[in-house]
């Protein structure tokens, strides 16, 4: 696949190798705005709909800041009204990067503040550099964290390292946010972006339907009992037998050759 780029309200991107990777650009602290949200919404809808797009990597723009989060200055004024279309376009967008349905990875490359972590923590996989600091400090501000903080990271950590962060409005050290699972590797300064891409390549050696019905199902233990979740696996197993690619998959482990994928 040959690479494409293109900017627009705050995020660039590129398509490389059935990888299409996302840079949140908007000086000084690559901050989320009402526009930009919108936007990634819109792009992972695109992406979702691209047979090519096996995989996504988001990271931030500099060495400094993976994102601060919102623009803080759109809440002083205390308009209600504000907070109701902010906190829409911010569940909108995330809540669509948590469903696109290839694999997703952040690659978190400074300061993940606020919103500019729970943009990470609605993707599969985070990457952190080994300088990066993870907060969730809306509550410092009167505010707390509406775009699947309270969610996605209690999931992740427990309980309580969720209220240690969320309550106590403790930081994070890239380090220690591996010790309680809240990333899954840590790298040196600089390599995040490199270690996200080489992993999200690795996911074009699997089935991409394969890949979607296996988070789905990874997903739906959120929210429902394990009973479900192997009913929905035993179904979802049996459904593969329709796509195109169960039979190349088979055939070509084989006959000992790479698998050409279909995404039918």
């Amino acid at each position: 696949m040959s690479a494409s780029e293109t900017q627009n309200n705050g995020i660039d991107y590129y398509i490389s190798n059935h990888v299409a990777v996302l840079t949140m650009n908007n000086p000084p602290a690559n901050t989320w705005t009402a526009e930009s949200l919108r936007y990634l919404k819109q792009l992972v809808e695109q992406l979702n709909d691209n047979d090519d797009i096996y995989a996504l990597v988001i990271t931030g723009d500099g060495e400094k800041f993976f994102s601060a989060g919102a623009e803080l200055k759109l809440f002083a004024s205390g308009d209600k009204q504000v907070a109701v279309d902010m906190s829409r376009v911010f569940g909108e967008a995330f809540e669509a990067l948590s469903g696109f349905r290839g694999v997703s990875i952040a690659a978190i490359n400074g300061y993940a503040m606020g919103g500019g972590l729970e943009v990470a923590l609605a993707c599969d996989i985070r990457i952190a550099e080994q300088q990066a600091i993870l907060a969730l400090p809306e509550a410092k501000v009167g505010l707390l964290p509406c775009a699947g903080g309270t969610q996605n990271l209690t999931a992740l950590v427990g309980e309580g390292w969720a209220k240690r962060v969320i309550l106590c409005g403790e930081q994070l050290s890239a380090d220690k946010a591996y010790e309680i699972r809240l990333v899954e590797e840590v790298v040196p300064k600089g390599e995040a972006l490199e270690r996200a891409i080489t992993l999200a390549e690795s996911v074009a050696n699997q089935s991409p339907q394969s890949v979607s019905a296996c988070k789905l199902l990874i997903q739906n233990t959120r929210t429902h009992p394990i009973a479900f979740g192997l009913v929905q696996e035993r179904e979802r197993f049996i459904r593969l037998f329709d796509t195109e690619d169960q039979k190349e998959g088979v055939n070509a482990f084989l006959e000992k050759r790479k698998p050409q994928w279909k995404n039918k």
